[in-house]
């Protein structure tokens, strides 16, 4: 069943996310961080997706109603973006989740990818109620993680002809975590590229590698949120 767009409280106003729940009556929550492209079809979709594994997702509009599809735009929306404000708007969103009759889970999950990805790590690093953290090629020049205070496992997904999120970029990160004692799981897909999960991005999308992602994630999130 395709979702709906719903509102939320979040720093004191009124935000909004698009909202997809399973067909059974409960299910775990996870939150769904948008590329910088803005909350587009293809972020809902995979809302929805969640939704038909049994997961209630939500995926918050951090643009407030932008969006596009040139890249130029895209990075003009990411670095206008106010990362203070989006980290409220993602506890919000976490909150909003928390206390749905719907979720069963104690603890939500948090998917992000791109800009999203990273903001997934950030949001993981200031909210105790995340239980489980997934990266797909998480990149940001503004957020900068409190790894010491990160407070669940991390799935890190990315692929080894990315240039942007390179393999040496996300085993740095895999470093750090580890000397800190933190849990992290790291797949690196060979011959797939920045973004490689996009299905509406042909010159990108790696179907195979995308679905052992899914397949990876969704594994991730029950074994988690289920603990």
């Amino acid at each position: 069943m395709p979702g709906t767009m719903i509102e939320f409280k979040a720093n004191g106003r009124t935000a909004t996310g698009y909202l997809a729940r399973p067909t059974s009556p409960r299910g775990h929550g996870v939150l769904v961080v948008q590329e910088w492209w803005g909350l587009v079809d293809h972020i809902k979709d995979i809302a929805d997706r969640f939704a038909a594994e049994g997961f209630v997702a939500l995926a918050p509009d951090l643009y407030h109603g932008k969006s596009t599809k040139s890249p130029d735009e895209a990075g003009k929306l990411m670095m206008a973006l106010r990362i203070d404000e989006a980290e409220r708007d993602l506890s919000a969103a976490v909150e909003y989740l928390a206390t749905q009759d719907s979720t069963t889970s104690k603890k939500i999950g948090v998917v992000g990818f791109c800009m999203g990805g990273a903001l997934s790590l950030y949001t993981a690093t200031k909210n105790s109620k995340i239980g489980a953290c997934v990266v797909f090629y998480g990149g940001h020049p503004k957020v900068k993680p409190d790894l010491p205070n990160l407070h669940a496992p991390v799935l890190s997904i990315s692929g080894d002809k990315d240039r942007s999120v390179t393999p040496a970029v996300v085993h740095d990160v895999e470093r750090q975590l580890k000397d800190l004692g933190k849990q992290i799981e790291v797949k690196i897909y060979k011959d797939a590229d920045h973004a490689f999960f996009n299905d509406t991005r042909p010159q990108v999308y790696n179907a195979e590698a995308a679905a052992d992602a899914w397949q990876r994630t969704i594994a991730f999130l029950r074994e988690h949120l289920s603990a």
